[in-house]
């Protein structure tokens, strides 16, 4: 009895332990979240303080070399749309976009409706999906991204140039400074992390989600044409908004809100392409977000690491695949799946 007592006590010591650890050191505890956010965050503010100096000055001496050039071409474009601001901003802000958007998918839906060439088809995150894609699904939803381009996102870009019209002048005829454009550039980015993660997550409430976002998520294994193919609400204020708001607030030069536009469509159309392709940005994350619906749900996840909402994906293969790919070897080859069970 005395044994047996021990082995109960030994055992509900153990459990309290454990208990008291996991409270506070849980993954998912807000604590946790903090330090690590803090961590991330910390290490690439000294990252940038050790190389950023010496990478921007190669790049400004790059910029410099060349700067006389797109100065000129500037001045000559500014030229011919003197008087007509309004129609250049326009022009730029959905003419570049637009054909970035639709060159990427064109070459992705070629290999999604063909299943070639097989060197692409490879790197496909999800091997047994969309081999090769249904044809009667990308119709439908190309239509739903034309209209949301054409009836959203035209008008929201005729209201950012009257906001930022009070400003000053959106299309003024000096170029931005490479330094200053940088800068902009990580402003808006943290903009987008910061409004699309906490709308992204809005939408999956389940009193708004079975009205606007369920469309987004039938397809549980994305393609990158569906990277905007959403009901025209959600595309206005999640994808449209946090994108916007950035050049808006600080007045920016037309160069660098194209710029911008352009890096958003296409980084959103790699995040939902389906495919881990080597040397450019994992996919993993997001990917993981439709097959899961409830992990994921921002842009860079820190804000999913704060809140603890990536704690199931940081305990998947797809997040050791969350990386970089620098081989020709496919992730999922070189970090298989764990066999299942009687196999």
């Amino acid at each position: 009895m005395a044994v047996d007592k021990r082995v109960r006590g030994t055992k509900g010591a153990a459990t309290t332990s454990s208990s008291n650890s996991s409270r506070q050191e849980g993954p998912g505890g807000l604590w946790d979240s903090v330090k690590k956010a803090a961590f991330v965050i910390g290490s690439g503010i000294l990252f940038l303080a050790a190389f950023g100096n010496s990478l921007t000055w190669h790049l400004q001496r790059f910029w410099g070399a060349s700067g006389d050039f797109w100065q000129n071409l500037w001045t000559k474009l500014y030229l011919n749309f003197e008087g007509h601001e309004a129609s250049l901003f326009y022009f730029g802000t959905m003419f570049f976009p637009t054909l970035s958007f639709w060159a990427t998918n064109a070459l992705l839906l070629l290999v999604d409706t063909t299943g070639k060439p097989s060197f692409i088809t490879r790197y496909r995150i999800q091997v047994d999906r969309n081999n090769p894609v249904d044809p009667a699904k990308v119709r439908h939803a190309v239509k739903y991204v034309i209209f949301n381009q054409v009836f959203i996102s035209g008008p929201m870009v005729v209201v950012a140039y009257q906001l930022m019209s009070l400003r000053g002048n959106p299309c003024g005829p000096e170029l931005p400074t490479f330094h200053w454009a940088l800068m902009e550039l990580a402003f808006f980015a943290l903009v987008e992390e910061v409004m699309f993660y906490y709308s992204h997550r809005l939408f999956h409430h389940p009193s708004l989600y079975k009205h606007f976002h369920k469309q987004h998520h039938e397809w549980t294994a994305p393609i990158g044409v569906v990277s905007i193919y959403a009901h025209p609400l959600e595309h206005m204020l999640s994808n449209m908004l946090p994108v916007a708001v950035g050049p808006v607030l600080l007045g920016s030069h037309l160069t660098t809100t194209t710029l911008w536009y352009c890096l958003a469509l296409v980084s959103t159309t790699i995040s939902h392409c389906g495919y881990h392709l080597p040397f450019l940005p994992s996919p993993e994350f997001h990917d993981f977000h439709h097959l899961k619906f409830n992990q994921c749900f921002g842009v860079f996840g820190v804000l999913d690491r704060l809140h603890g909402t990536d704690t199931k994906f940081r305990q998947t293969k797809q997040y050791e695949r969350h990386t970089l790919l620098t081989s020709l070897t496919p992730l999922n080859e070189s970090i298989p799946d764990e066999p299942k069970k009687g196999h």
